[in-house]
């Protein structure tokens, strides 16, 4: 499998990352070890968690699950060392974690204990914020989007960031974590880290992981010039549109136990633009002779900003199929078309 730099850090990852959060809710633990062995048989070394996993739905009583059962598979197999392990801090506002507190200098050290217990790990590769303090125009807020009304003066921001990339740095020199990364943030935002890190000798931003897919391609323009030149790379996540670019939800289907029949609207993905871009996208695939989960996936790998694309599943049987993307590579005609398929059927969530 093609392996690629995570940022300056010196790790590599391999450009398809196992994503894990319905790990302990849609999955079962028994499901989860089988998913973590057939990913590793198949060249994946890149896998990501959060501290709030699982969802669907996120549980006061279920949060942490997902690490508990990495670090359960890492006891049981010693074979820890194999992976690049990524997690994330949440941000402020899950009152299920910290009764909603933002993420500061003073919760670092025990969000990672914390995650470092569940995992029965020593350190974490790659440690993620969630969500950036100030808000964020990810998870569909990007219509309605509007900075001016955050609490916090740029002066604020940039105190929040120098002060927190301290409480990194402690841990870097601890042991504890080898990189850092951003999650669900802007091109502004990461700038500011940057900087901040020159200023500060703090850990310097690694890698990006924001939604992006055949139908978020917010990333394209802003952040992918910064992630080209400041050697950033991004992890998409989401990259089948929850679910949405494998066709199942097409025609009004609403199979049984799937992310849609759980929590309805796919998190405000779901309108009837989506499915017309689906549409779309799946008589591309037709057309082209591909499989629409291998298209959809192989997108976004291809993308010269992106690390490693992290998708999930909730059977083996789907992770199975989502593995048939490693080989795929999309020509220049594909790429052409699935652009102009883009300009008709722009941000349809």
């Amino acid at each position: 499998m093609k392996t690629n730099p995570l940022g300056r850090t010196g790790i590599t990852v391999t450009e398809y990352c196992l994503g894990t959060m319905t790990f302990g809710s849609q999955t079962d633990e028994a499901t989860a070890h089988a998913q973590i062995e057939r990913a590793q048989a198949a060249g994946i070394n890149f896998m990501d968690a959060a501290e709030m996993y699982p969802v669907n739905p996120v549980k006061a009583e279920t949060i942490g699950l997902t690490e508990q059962i990495l670090g359960n598979w890492f006891a049981k197999t010693g074979r820890r060392n194999d992976w690049v392990v990524a997690t994330k801090h949440s941000g402020e506002g899950l009152d299920a974690v910290r009764d909603g507190a933002p993420i500061t200098s003073a919760t670092i050290p025990g969000a990672v204990e914390s995650s470092l217990k569940r995992l029965q790990t020593d350190h974490i590769d790659l440690y993620q914020f969630h969500w950036p303090n100030r808000g964020s125009f990810m998870f569909r807020k990007n219509w309605r989007y509007d900075p001016t009304a955050s609490s916090y003066s740029r002066a604020d921001v940039i105190q929040d960031i120098e002060d927190c990339l301290g409480a990194l740095q402690r841990e870097v020199e601890r042991g504890t974590i080898r990189a850092f990364g951003l999650s669900n943030d802007s091109a502004w935002g990461t700038m500011q880290w940057l900087l901040a890190a020159e200023r500060t000798g703090g850990p310097r931003v690694a890698s990006i992981q924001n939604e992006y897919s055949l139908m978020c391609r917010m990333a394209d323009t802003d952040l992918a010039e910064l992630m080209h030149y400041e050697d950033v790379g991004l992890l998409p996540f989401s990259p089948l549109a929850a679910g949405l670019l494998t066709g199942k939800y097409q025609g009004g289907a609403l199979p049984e136990g799937s992310r849609m029949a759980i929590n309805g609207n796919l998190g405000g993905r779901k309108s009837d633009r989506a499915f017309e871009a689906v549409d779309a996208y799946l008589a591309l695939a037709r057309e082209f002779d591909i499989d629409p989960v291998h298209m959809a996936l192989a997108f976004t790998v291809q993308r010269p900003f992106v690390a490693s694309s992290i998708f999930g599943a909730t059977t083996v049987e789907q992770l199975e199929h989502a593995l048939g993307a490693i080989d795929v590579r999309l020509g220049d005609e594909l790429l052409e078309r699935i652009d102009a398929v883009h300009k008709q059927h722009p941000m349809p969530y």
